[in-house]
Protein backbone atom coordinates (compact mmCIF):
# COMPACT_ATOMS: atom_id res chain seq x y z
CA UNK A 1 0.00 0.00 0.00
CA UNK A 2 1.09 3.60 -0.66
CA UNK A 3 0.72 6.12 2.18
CA UNK A 4 -0.25 8.99 -0.13
CA UNK A 5 -1.74 11.07 2.68
CA UNK A 6 1.28 11.04 4.96
CA UNK A 7 4.37 10.81 2.79
CA UNK A 8 5.36 13.54 0.38
CA UNK A 9 7.36 12.70 -2.72
CA UNK A 10 11.03 13.45 -2.35
CA UNK A 11 12.38 16.18 -4.59
CA UNK A 12 14.26 15.08 -7.68
CA UNK A 13 17.94 14.70 -6.87
CA UNK A 14 20.18 17.49 -8.10
CA UNK A 15 22.63 16.83 -10.91
CA UNK A 16 26.23 16.14 -9.96
CA UNK A 17 28.29 16.76 -13.09
CA UNK A 18 30.59 19.80 -13.04
CA UNK A 19 31.72 21.78 -16.08
CA UNK A 20 35.10 20.04 -15.93
CA UNK A 21 33.49 16.60 -15.87
CA UNK A 22 31.18 17.65 -18.69
CA UNK A 23 34.17 18.76 -20.75
CA UNK A 24 35.72 15.35 -20.14
CA UNK A 25 32.50 13.63 -21.23
CA UNK A 26 32.50 15.66 -24.45
CA UNK A 27 36.15 14.84 -25.11
CA UNK A 28 35.39 11.18 -24.51
CA UNK A 29 32.45 11.29 -26.93
CA UNK A 30 34.24 13.14 -29.74
CA UNK A 31 37.99 12.62 -29.33
CA UNK A 32 38.23 8.89 -29.58
CA UNK A 33 38.79 6.30 -32.25
CA UNK A 34 39.29 8.99 -34.89
CA UNK A 35 42.79 9.59 -33.54
CA UNK A 36 43.50 5.86 -33.66
CA UNK A 37 42.72 5.19 -37.31
CA UNK A 38 41.55 8.10 -39.45
CA UNK A 39 44.66 10.30 -39.89
CA UNK A 40 46.14 7.51 -42.00
CA UNK A 41 42.94 6.85 -43.97
CA UNK A 42 42.49 10.54 -44.73
CA UNK A 43 46.14 10.88 -45.77
CA UNK A 44 45.71 7.92 -48.10
CA UNK A 45 42.72 9.65 -49.70
CA UNK A 46 43.97 13.23 -50.02
CA UNK A 47 47.63 13.31 -48.98
CA UNK A 48 48.71 16.38 -47.00
CA UNK A 49 45.56 18.14 -48.27
CA UNK A 50 43.68 15.96 -45.78
CA UNK A 51 44.70 18.59 -43.22
CA UNK A 52 42.21 20.94 -44.89
CA UNK A 53 39.48 18.32 -44.42
CA UNK A 54 40.34 18.16 -40.71
CA UNK A 55 40.22 21.97 -40.47
CA UNK A 56 36.85 22.17 -42.25
CA UNK A 57 35.27 19.67 -39.86
CA UNK A 58 36.74 21.43 -36.82
CA UNK A 59 35.10 24.65 -38.01
CA UNK A 60 31.82 22.84 -38.72
CA UNK A 61 31.87 21.48 -35.18
CA UNK A 62 31.61 24.96 -33.67
CA UNK A 63 28.01 25.73 -34.74
CA UNK A 64 26.90 22.12 -34.26
CA UNK A 65 28.24 21.96 -30.71
CA UNK A 66 26.89 25.43 -29.88
CA UNK A 67 23.44 24.51 -31.20
CA UNK A 68 23.12 21.36 -29.10
CA UNK A 69 24.54 23.10 -26.04
CA UNK A 70 21.95 25.86 -26.37
CA UNK A 71 19.17 23.28 -26.66
CA UNK A 72 20.52 21.32 -23.68
CA UNK A 73 20.74 24.40 -21.48
CA UNK A 74 17.21 25.53 -22.41
CA UNK A 75 15.62 22.07 -22.20
CA UNK A 76 17.74 19.90 -19.83
CA UNK A 77 16.10 16.51 -20.23
CA UNK A 78 17.47 12.97 -20.55
CA UNK A 79 15.68 12.65 -23.89
CA UNK A 80 18.20 14.99 -25.50
CA UNK A 81 17.57 15.47 -29.22
CA UNK A 82 14.48 13.28 -28.95
CA UNK A 83 12.95 15.75 -26.50
CA UNK A 84 13.77 18.69 -28.77
CA UNK A 85 12.17 16.91 -31.74
CA UNK A 86 9.03 16.25 -29.69
CA UNK A 87 8.74 19.87 -28.62
CA UNK A 88 9.30 21.09 -32.16
CA UNK A 89 7.55 18.52 -34.36
CA UNK A 90 5.64 16.02 -32.23
CA UNK A 91 5.78 12.38 -31.15
CA UNK A 92 6.74 10.77 -34.45
CA UNK A 93 9.85 12.89 -34.95
CA UNK A 94 10.88 12.37 -31.32
CA UNK A 95 10.59 8.62 -31.66
CA UNK A 96 12.55 8.61 -34.92
CA UNK A 97 15.41 10.61 -33.42
CA UNK A 98 15.45 8.56 -30.26
CA UNK A 99 15.54 5.26 -32.11
CA UNK A 100 18.23 6.45 -34.56
CA UNK A 101 20.52 7.42 -31.69
CA UNK A 102 19.69 4.60 -29.33
CA UNK A 103 20.09 1.80 -31.87
CA UNK A 104 23.26 3.32 -33.35
CA UNK A 105 25.20 2.74 -30.13
CA UNK A 106 25.14 -1.10 -30.28
CA UNK A 107 26.72 -0.82 -33.75
CA UNK A 108 29.25 1.92 -33.01
CA UNK A 109 30.48 0.61 -29.66
CA UNK A 110 31.72 -2.78 -30.95
CA UNK A 111 33.41 -1.05 -33.90
CA UNK A 112 35.30 1.28 -31.57
CA UNK A 113 36.20 -1.61 -29.28
CA UNK A 114 37.57 -3.62 -32.20
CA UNK A 115 39.73 -0.65 -33.28
CA UNK A 116 41.37 -0.71 -29.87
CA UNK A 117 41.64 -4.47 -30.03
CA UNK A 118 43.72 -4.17 -33.19
CA UNK A 119 46.23 -1.99 -31.32
CA UNK A 120 46.47 -4.49 -28.49
CA UNK A 121 46.92 -7.33 -30.97
CA UNK A 122 49.78 -5.44 -32.65
CA UNK A 123 51.65 -5.59 -29.32
CA UNK A 124 50.83 -9.00 -27.88
CA UNK A 125 49.81 -10.93 -31.00
CA UNK A 126 47.06 -13.52 -30.97
CA UNK A 127 45.17 -12.43 -34.07
CA UNK A 128 41.39 -12.24 -34.04
CA UNK A 129 41.14 -13.87 -30.63
CA UNK A 130 43.06 -11.03 -28.93
CA UNK A 131 41.14 -8.37 -30.83
CA UNK A 132 37.77 -9.89 -29.93
CA UNK A 133 38.60 -10.51 -26.27
CA UNK A 134 39.78 -6.90 -25.93
CA UNK A 135 36.49 -5.70 -27.40
CA UNK A 136 34.51 -7.91 -25.01
CA UNK A 137 36.47 -6.56 -22.05
CA UNK A 138 35.86 -2.94 -23.09
CA UNK A 139 32.10 -3.41 -23.49
CA UNK A 140 31.94 -5.15 -20.10
CA UNK A 141 34.00 -2.39 -18.47
CA UNK A 142 31.85 0.52 -19.64
CA UNK A 143 28.70 -1.40 -18.74
CA UNK A 144 29.95 -1.90 -15.18
CA UNK A 145 31.12 1.70 -14.85
CA UNK A 146 27.81 3.17 -15.94
CA UNK A 147 25.86 0.72 -13.79
CA UNK A 148 27.69 2.27 -10.81
CA UNK A 149 26.12 5.66 -11.57
CA UNK A 150 26.78 8.93 -13.41
CA UNK A 151 28.82 10.46 -10.57
CA UNK A 152 31.43 7.71 -10.86
CA UNK A 153 31.19 7.95 -14.64
CA UNK A 154 32.00 11.65 -14.56
CA UNK A 155 34.97 11.23 -12.23
CA UNK A 156 36.38 8.37 -14.25
CA UNK A 157 35.90 10.33 -17.47
CA UNK A 158 37.73 13.34 -16.03
CA UNK A 159 40.70 11.16 -15.15
CA UNK A 160 40.71 9.41 -18.52
CA UNK A 161 40.48 12.66 -20.46
CA UNK A 162 43.32 14.23 -18.49
CA UNK A 163 45.60 11.25 -19.07
CA UNK A 164 44.60 11.02 -22.71
CA UNK A 165 45.31 14.67 -23.47
CA UNK A 166 48.70 14.37 -21.73
CA UNK A 167 49.63 11.33 -23.85
CA UNK A 168 48.65 13.00 -27.11
CA UNK A 169 50.41 16.26 -26.29
CA UNK A 170 53.55 14.40 -25.26
CA UNK A 171 53.68 12.22 -28.38
CA UNK A 172 53.08 15.17 -30.72
CA UNK A 173 55.56 17.44 -28.94
CA UNK A 174 58.33 14.82 -28.96
CA UNK A 175 57.77 13.76 -32.57
CA UNK A 176 57.49 17.22 -34.15
CA UNK A 177 61.28 17.81 -34.17
CA UNK A 178 61.38 15.05 -36.79
CA UNK A 179 58.79 16.81 -38.98
CA UNK A 180 59.97 17.52 -42.52
CA UNK A 181 58.26 20.17 -44.66
CA UNK A 182 59.16 18.07 -47.69
CA UNK A 183 56.49 15.64 -46.52
CA UNK A 184 53.88 18.33 -47.24
CA UNK A 185 54.63 18.33 -50.97
CA UNK A 186 52.95 17.66 -53.24
CA UNK A 187 50.17 19.03 -51.06
CA UNK A 188 47.30 17.57 -53.07
CA UNK A 189 48.75 14.53 -54.88
CA UNK A 190 45.28 13.20 -55.71
CA UNK A 191 43.82 16.55 -56.74
CA UNK A 192 41.85 19.13 -54.80
CA UNK A 193 38.68 17.13 -55.33
CA UNK A 194 40.02 14.47 -52.96
CA UNK A 195 39.43 16.76 -49.96
CA UNK A 196 35.66 16.09 -49.97
CA UNK A 197 36.00 12.27 -49.79
CA UNK A 198 38.58 12.70 -47.03
CA UNK A 199 36.14 14.89 -45.11
CA UNK A 200 33.44 12.23 -45.53
CA UNK A 201 35.77 9.70 -43.91
CA UNK A 202 36.44 12.05 -41.01
CA UNK A 203 32.75 12.47 -40.09
CA UNK A 204 33.20 9.46 -37.75
CA UNK A 205 35.79 11.46 -35.80
CA UNK A 206 33.45 14.39 -35.16
CA UNK A 207 30.23 12.59 -34.23
CA UNK A 208 29.39 13.17 -30.60
CA UNK A 209 28.43 16.81 -30.06
CA UNK A 210 24.82 15.75 -29.52
CA UNK A 211 25.61 12.86 -27.16
CA UNK A 212 25.98 14.85 -23.94
CA UNK A 213 22.61 16.58 -24.36
CA UNK A 214 21.08 13.44 -22.84
CA UNK A 215 23.02 14.22 -19.66
CA UNK A 216 22.12 17.93 -19.54
CA UNK A 217 19.92 17.36 -16.52
CA UNK A 218 22.84 15.75 -14.70
CA UNK A 219 24.81 19.02 -14.58
CA UNK A 220 24.74 20.99 -11.34
CA UNK A 221 23.86 24.18 -13.24
CA UNK A 222 22.99 23.22 -16.84
CA UNK A 223 22.48 26.79 -18.13
CA UNK A 224 26.02 27.73 -17.12
CA UNK A 225 28.05 24.54 -16.96
CA UNK A 226 26.88 23.04 -20.26
CA UNK A 227 27.98 26.04 -22.34
CA UNK A 228 31.32 26.17 -20.54
CA UNK A 229 31.91 22.46 -21.09
CA UNK A 230 31.02 22.81 -24.76
CA UNK A 231 33.33 25.74 -25.41
CA UNK A 232 36.26 24.11 -23.67
CA UNK A 233 35.69 20.78 -25.43
CA UNK A 234 35.44 22.33 -28.91
CA UNK A 235 38.72 24.17 -28.40
CA UNK A 236 40.57 21.17 -26.95
CA UNK A 237 39.26 18.67 -29.48
CA UNK A 238 40.02 20.98 -32.41
CA UNK A 239 43.59 21.66 -31.31
CA UNK A 240 44.30 18.01 -30.54
CA UNK A 241 42.86 16.66 -33.79
CA UNK A 242 44.72 19.20 -35.92
CA UNK A 243 47.96 18.66 -34.01
CA UNK A 244 47.87 14.88 -34.31
CA UNK A 245 46.85 15.01 -37.99
CA UNK A 246 49.65 17.46 -38.82
CA UNK A 247 52.22 15.41 -36.93
CA UNK A 248 51.17 12.20 -38.68
CA UNK A 249 51.54 13.80 -42.12
CA UNK A 250 54.66 15.87 -41.43
CA UNK A 251 56.55 13.23 -39.45
CA UNK A 252 55.53 9.99 -41.16
CA UNK A 253 55.38 11.38 -44.69
CA UNK A 254 54.22 8.99 -47.43
CA UNK A 255 54.27 6.14 -44.89
CA UNK A 256 51.29 7.73 -43.14
CA UNK A 257 48.96 6.57 -45.92
CA UNK A 258 50.00 2.95 -45.36
CA UNK A 259 50.01 2.92 -41.56
CA UNK A 260 47.54 0.65 -39.76
CA UNK A 261 48.43 2.24 -36.42
CA UNK A 262 49.35 5.87 -37.12
CA UNK A 263 49.33 6.88 -33.48
CA UNK A 264 51.68 4.03 -32.64
CA UNK A 265 54.04 5.02 -35.46
CA UNK A 266 53.99 8.63 -34.29
CA UNK A 267 54.81 7.62 -30.73
CA UNK A 268 57.62 5.41 -31.97
CA UNK A 269 59.22 8.44 -33.61
CA UNK A 270 58.85 10.60 -30.54
CA UNK A 271 59.39 8.16 -27.70
CA UNK A 272 61.12 5.07 -29.08
CA UNK A 273 61.46 2.07 -26.79
CA UNK A 274 58.08 0.83 -25.56
CA UNK A 275 56.15 3.18 -27.88
CA UNK A 276 53.96 0.42 -29.30
CA UNK A 277 52.88 -0.56 -25.82
CA UNK A 278 52.14 3.08 -24.98
CA UNK A 279 50.14 3.43 -28.19
CA UNK A 280 48.07 0.38 -27.28
CA UNK A 281 47.43 1.89 -23.86
CA UNK A 282 46.42 5.20 -25.42
CA UNK A 283 44.10 3.40 -27.85
CA UNK A 284 42.43 1.64 -24.94
CA UNK A 285 41.99 4.92 -23.07
CA UNK A 286 40.58 6.68 -26.13
CA UNK A 287 38.12 3.89 -26.79
CA UNK A 288 37.12 3.51 -23.16
CA UNK A 289 36.40 7.23 -22.94
CA UNK A 290 34.31 7.25 -26.12
CA UNK A 291 32.29 4.18 -25.19
CA UNK A 292 31.86 5.39 -21.61
CA UNK A 293 30.30 8.68 -22.72
CA UNK A 294 28.04 7.08 -25.31
CA UNK A 295 26.80 4.31 -23.02
CA UNK A 296 25.97 6.91 -20.36
CA UNK A 297 24.05 9.15 -22.76
CA UNK A 298 22.27 6.35 -24.60
CA UNK A 299 21.21 4.52 -21.44
CA UNK A 300 19.63 7.73 -20.16
CA UNK A 301 17.96 8.29 -23.52
CA UNK A 302 16.46 4.81 -23.57
CA UNK A 303 14.90 5.33 -20.15
CA UNK A 304 13.49 8.69 -21.23
CA UNK A 305 12.07 7.20 -24.43
CA UNK A 306 10.37 4.45 -22.41
CA UNK A 307 9.04 7.07 -19.99
CA UNK A 308 7.45 8.87 -22.94
CA UNK A 309 6.05 5.71 -24.54
CA UNK A 310 8.58 5.47 -27.39
CA UNK A 311 10.06 2.22 -26.02
CA UNK A 312 8.66 -0.50 -23.73
CA UNK A 313 7.77 0.98 -20.35
CA UNK A 314 9.91 -1.59 -18.53
CA UNK A 315 12.98 0.39 -19.62
CA UNK A 316 11.73 3.64 -18.05
CA UNK A 317 13.34 3.18 -14.63
CA UNK A 318 16.27 5.59 -14.23
CA UNK A 319 15.04 8.42 -16.47
CA UNK A 320 15.16 11.08 -13.74
CA UNK A 321 18.30 13.07 -12.93
CA UNK A 322 20.48 11.26 -10.43
CA UNK A 323 18.98 7.83 -11.17
CA UNK A 324 20.83 4.98 -12.91
CA UNK A 325 18.99 3.53 -15.98
CA UNK A 326 20.25 -0.01 -15.49
CA UNK A 327 17.61 -1.75 -17.61
CA UNK A 328 18.23 0.50 -20.59
CA UNK A 329 21.96 0.09 -20.09
CA UNK A 330 21.59 -3.70 -20.00
CA UNK A 331 19.77 -3.67 -23.34
CA UNK A 332 22.47 -1.54 -24.98
CA UNK A 333 25.15 -3.83 -23.62
CA UNK A 334 23.36 -6.98 -24.77
CA UNK A 335 22.82 -5.62 -28.29
CA UNK A 336 26.47 -4.55 -28.44
CA UNK A 337 27.59 -8.07 -27.65
CA UNK A 338 25.23 -9.39 -30.34
CA UNK A 339 26.72 -7.00 -32.92
CA UNK A 340 30.23 -7.97 -31.88
CA UNK A 341 29.42 -11.64 -32.19
CA UNK A 342 27.84 -11.12 -35.62
CA UNK A 343 30.86 -9.38 -37.19
CA UNK A 344 33.26 -11.83 -35.52
CA UNK A 345 31.45 -14.94 -36.75
CA UNK A 346 30.88 -13.60 -40.28
CA UNK A 347 34.30 -11.98 -40.60
CA UNK A 348 32.61 -8.81 -41.89
CA UNK A 349 34.93 -6.54 -39.92
CA UNK A 350 34.20 -3.10 -38.56
CA UNK A 351 33.28 -1.29 -41.80
CA UNK A 352 29.56 -2.24 -41.79
CA UNK A 353 29.24 -1.15 -38.16
CA UNK A 354 30.92 2.20 -38.89
CA UNK A 355 28.62 2.88 -41.84
CA UNK A 356 25.48 2.05 -39.85
CA UNK A 357 26.55 4.37 -37.05
CA UNK A 358 27.55 7.28 -39.30
CA UNK A 359 24.26 7.31 -41.19
CA UNK A 360 22.27 7.27 -37.96
CA UNK A 361 24.11 10.20 -36.41
CA UNK A 362 23.74 12.34 -39.53
CA UNK A 363 19.99 11.80 -39.34
CA UNK A 364 20.02 12.81 -35.65
CA UNK A 365 21.96 15.97 -36.51
CA UNK A 366 19.52 16.91 -39.26
CA UNK A 367 16.41 16.64 -37.11
CA UNK A 368 18.13 18.19 -34.08
CA UNK A 369 19.23 21.29 -35.99
CA UNK A 370 15.77 21.65 -37.54
CA UNK A 371 14.27 21.52 -34.04
CA UNK A 372 16.71 24.15 -32.84
CA UNK A 373 15.52 26.57 -35.52
CA UNK A 374 11.99 26.22 -34.17
CA UNK A 375 12.72 26.15 -30.43
CA UNK A 376 15.55 28.62 -29.82
CA UNK A 377 14.65 32.31 -29.38
CA UNK A 378 14.98 34.60 -32.36
CA UNK A 379 18.12 36.73 -32.45
CA UNK A 380 19.78 34.47 -29.89
CA UNK A 381 23.33 33.15 -30.30
CA UNK A 382 22.01 29.60 -30.26
CA UNK A 383 19.64 30.26 -33.16
CA UNK A 384 22.42 31.90 -35.18
CA UNK A 385 24.57 28.84 -34.54
CA UNK A 386 21.70 26.62 -35.72
CA UNK A 387 21.53 28.39 -39.09
CA UNK A 388 25.25 27.86 -39.57
CA UNK A 389 24.91 24.24 -38.43
CA UNK A 390 22.16 23.71 -41.02
CA UNK A 391 24.70 24.29 -43.79
CA UNK A 392 27.11 21.79 -42.23
CA UNK A 393 24.39 19.17 -41.83
CA UNK A 394 23.29 19.55 -45.45
CA UNK A 395 26.85 18.78 -46.52
CA UNK A 396 26.96 15.74 -44.22
CA UNK A 397 23.71 14.42 -45.68
CA UNK A 398 25.13 14.73 -49.19
CA UNK A 399 28.32 12.92 -48.13
CA UNK A 400 26.43 10.09 -46.39
CA UNK A 401 24.80 8.70 -49.54
CA UNK A 402 23.81 5.05 -49.14
CA UNK A 403 24.79 5.19 -45.47
CA UNK A 404 21.37 6.75 -44.86
CA UNK A 405 19.61 3.48 -45.70
CA UNK A 406 19.96 2.19 -42.14
CA UNK A 407 18.46 5.25 -40.40
CA UNK A 408 15.68 5.23 -42.99
CA UNK A 409 14.89 1.63 -42.01
CA UNK A 410 14.97 2.60 -38.33
CA UNK A 411 12.68 5.52 -39.16
CA UNK A 412 10.15 3.15 -40.69
CA UNK A 413 10.25 0.93 -37.60
CA UNK A 414 9.85 3.92 -35.28
CA UNK A 415 6.86 5.24 -37.19
CA UNK A 416 5.34 1.75 -37.10
CA UNK A 417 5.80 1.68 -33.31
CA UNK A 418 3.98 5.01 -32.96
CA UNK A 419 1.10 3.79 -35.12
CA UNK A 420 0.86 0.56 -33.11
CA UNK A 421 0.75 2.53 -29.88
CA UNK A 422 -1.98 4.78 -31.21
CA UNK A 423 -4.07 1.76 -32.15
CA UNK A 424 -3.96 0.65 -28.55
CA UNK A 425 -0.84 -1.50 -28.48
CA UNK A 426 0.75 -2.08 -25.12
CA UNK A 427 4.32 -0.85 -24.54
CA UNK A 428 5.20 -3.06 -21.61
Amino acid sequence: MTATNTVQAAPAPAGQLTAAQGTAMYIGAVLGTGVITLPALAADTAGPASLLAWAVLVLASVPLAATFAALGARHPDAGGVSTYARLAFGERSATVVGWCFYFAIPAGAPAAALFAGDYVESVVGGGTTTTTLTAVALIAAVTGTNAAGVRLTGRLQLGLATLLVALLVLSVALSLPEADTANLTPFAPHGWGSIAPAAALLVWSFAGWEAITHLAGEFRRPARDLSRATGAAVALVGVLYLSVAFAVVAVLGPAAAESRAPLGDLMAHGLGGPARLLAAGAALLLTLGTMNAYFAGAAKLGAALARDGALPVRLARGSEAGEVPRRSLALISALSFVSLAAVTVTGAGTKPLVLLTTGSFVMVYAIGVAAALRLLPRRSKGRAAAWAALVAVAALLAASGVYLLWPLAVTGAAVGWVQWRRRGGRSG
